[in-house]
């Protein structure tokens, strides 16, 4: 499964520093808007202890864990959807995302320059929100436009399309993000062929320290983390000793925005080891276990007969199959298995 994270922001908040520090790739870190142009796309590996740990028991040869392609998004400016800065451009590279991670500045260092008069996060978000909205609003018009001689025609299919199209267009004049509205499952199946900017999961990143932000910051935002992307990009390589002593917090903040992240897409991780590797499989959040197993392969699920199941604690604390089959731990379960995060999965087919 793969799955990409749009990094977006105003220019020089952090964004290529943040990138750079999550994917250990050189890219353009400069002090002027626009120094990114071209999107940068990274690899980056879920933290994830359970591989670790599943690995030394298993005396595996290779330990291999999920990833989150980060994609770090040239600066956007006010009027991005009328065309100012690079616009068009730069809104296209949202379209390809399944998630943003708004990057907002709280720090107050006034060596690098501000595009804004004042360090205001929520002012940033607006700018943001805006420009994705107006391009959702174009998508959107083009798209009723379109409908209109289906519509003539009394097609069934077109006229549900528009009433889902005018719901959402509503929202979208009021400028209110579509992600954040109530909306039925056949009405997501339908604005998600769209691939709507501002219907994509969000997570805000205050690029500062703790006491750069606000209270009313928090309450607003609330799905938010707070990061010294400076600190954390100096810091990156440290040990947890090392860190340690510098006062720094045992886990890099970055590690805890990867799997943040891989929250955000209702995303879990299910497991499997031996000799050879032991591996974390990413699935969504509610899948059976025939649907986890075509992460592996697709004869898992389309000649899926059983699976056997344990789980990751369980499997470290009784140390090995042997003790968890004799205790009941290594269950076998069926088509309708819900997967939970942290199984270790082994599974049969025809």
């Amino acid at each position: 499964m793969s799955l990409s994270i749009g990094i977006v922001g105003l220019p020089n908040v952090g964004k290529s520093t943040l990138f750079k520090t999550l994917t250990k790739k050189p890219v353009l870190i400069a002090n002027y808007p626009f120094a990114t142009i071209d999107p940068n796309v990274g690899v980056v590996l879920v933290p994830d202890e359970r591989v670790e740990m599943l690995g030394e028991l298993s005396k595996s040869k290779k330990q291999i864990f999920a990833t989150v392609d980060f994609v770090d998004i040239a600066g956007l400016v006010k009027g991005a959807a009328g065309g100012e800065g690079l616009g068009n451009k730069f809104l296209s590279h949202i379209r390809e995302v399944d998630a943003i991670l708004y990057v907002l500045r709280a720090f107050k260092n006034p060596d690098i320059v501000n595009t804004q008069q004042i360090v205001d996060p929520l002012e940033e978000k607006e700018i943001l929100d805006v420009e994705l909205i107006l391009k959702d609003l174009d998508t959107i018009n083009k798209r009723m436009d379109s409908l209109a001689g289906e519509i003539r025609q009394s097609k069934k299919e077109a006229i549900k399309e528009m009433a889902v199209l005018t719901k959402a267009k509503a929202f979208l004049v009021e400028e209110k993000v579509l992600v954040d509205q109530e909306f039925t499952d056949d009405e997501k199946e339908i604005l998600n062929g769209y691939q709507l900017l501002t219907f994509k999961p969000r997570l805000f990143l205050l690029n500062g320290l703790e006491e750069d932000v606000s209270e009313e910051v928090k309450s607003v935002l609330q799905n938010y983390l707070i990061i010294d992307v400076a600190t954390e990009f100096e810091a990156e390589g440290l040990s947890k000793q090392e860190r340690q002593e510098l006062g720094l917090p045992t886990d890099s903040e970055t590690a805890v925005l990867v799997r943040k992240s891989y929250e955000l897409l209702n995303l879990i991780t299910f497991l499997t080891t031996g000799e050879d590797e032991t591996r974390a499989w990413t699935i969504k959040k509610g899948d059976k276990a025939p649907k986890a197993g075509a992460a592996i392969h697709s004869d898992f699920e389309t000649k899926f007969v059983k699976a056997e199941v344990v789980f990751w604690k369980d499997l470290m604390d009784l140390g090995g199959y042997a003790k968890c089959r004799e205790t009941g731990k290594l269950r076998t379960e069926g088509k309708e298995y819900l997967v939970k995060d942290g199984d270790v999965i082994e599974f049969k087919h025809g």
